[in-house]
């Protein structure tokens, strides 16, 4: 214990020289065995704020301007270095909400995780993609960019926004061989027309950097969330997509040569 100890504490001296520790940033929530926002196990630190409005949204607490907790990014990285042990085959992913609202709190938070020999990932929808230099996307190893439809009308209507930010962000990471994991939320009756998901698939074929592509099936978690928050939910009636229905995806994405899980 100990040695762990004399680690951090030699870690975190390390980091002073790290620019913008004192930013503020506004927190949502933080999950330190995260298992599904990137490889291995993570330290997940979801920040608040966010300007689209995803029907099936899982953290709706987390739309508009960022409120709730404050930290600095130096009391961000303090938390997160107090696991660094666990993380080595993991590392730390910054989420949402949409973190690029707070781009330079995420900026100085990955600096320091890299610093101290974290891999980082950073989850998000690109919509603001805009906002991430090019010196906060060199300390990212990986980024997790949710391309939640492709016929815009489907997009706007599912998010709220346009789409066309979002597939600028893509083909900028592509440019800079940045890894990347795509993601598409499988919604029946809203995500999953045909065209809409084969547009994704063939527009995900022509980027090179994308290392995994993840079909993530509709859920209901965020429900109780909605109604606490006084939020209508939009899709109290609609299912999750069955077996068959996720295969279907599959296969579409397969015949554009992706290999969708």
């Amino acid at each position: 214990m100990l040695n762990n100890i004399d680690t951090y504490a030699n870690t975190s001296s390390t980091l002073l020289e790290v620019p913008g520790l004192d930013t503020p940033g506004h927190i949502h929530s933080v999950e330190t065995c995260g298992t599904v926002d990137g490889p291995g196990l993570r330290y997940v630190l979801f920040l608040s704020g966010c300007p689209l409005r995803c029907q099936y949204c899982h953290n709706p607490d987390a739309q508009g301007k960022p409120c709730g907790e404050v930290k600095t990014a130096g009391e961000a990285l303090d938390d997160i270095l107090k696991y660094k042990n666990f993380l080595k085959k993991g590392g730390l992913t910054i989420s949402g909400g949409e973190p690029l609202i707070q781009s330079e709190f995420v900026h100085a938070v990955f600096k320091g995780a890299k610093e101290a020999g974290l891999h980082t990932a950073l989850d998000t929808s690109g919509f603001v993609g805009h906002k991430a230099s090019d010196e906060l996307l060199e300390n990212v190893d990986l980024v997790l960019l949710d391309l939640k439809s492709w016929s815009p009308m489907t997009y706007k209507f599912v998010t709220g926004v346009c789409i066309d930010p979002t597939l600028r962000f893509a083909k900028r990471l592509a440019e800079m061989n940045k890894p990347a994991w795509i993601r598409f939320v499988l919604v029946p009756g809203l995500t999953d027309n045909e065209r809409n998901i084969a547009g994704v698939a063939e527009f995900v074929a022509t980027l090179s950097n994308v290392e995994r592509m993840e079909i993530l099936p509709f859920h209901k978690m965020g429900e109780d969330k909605y109604r606490q928050s006084g939020i209508p939910y939009r899709l109290t009636h609609t299912p999750t997509p069955t077996a068959g229905q996720i295969d279907r995806a599959r296969n579409i994405f397969a015949s554009f040569g992706i290999d969708a899980i």
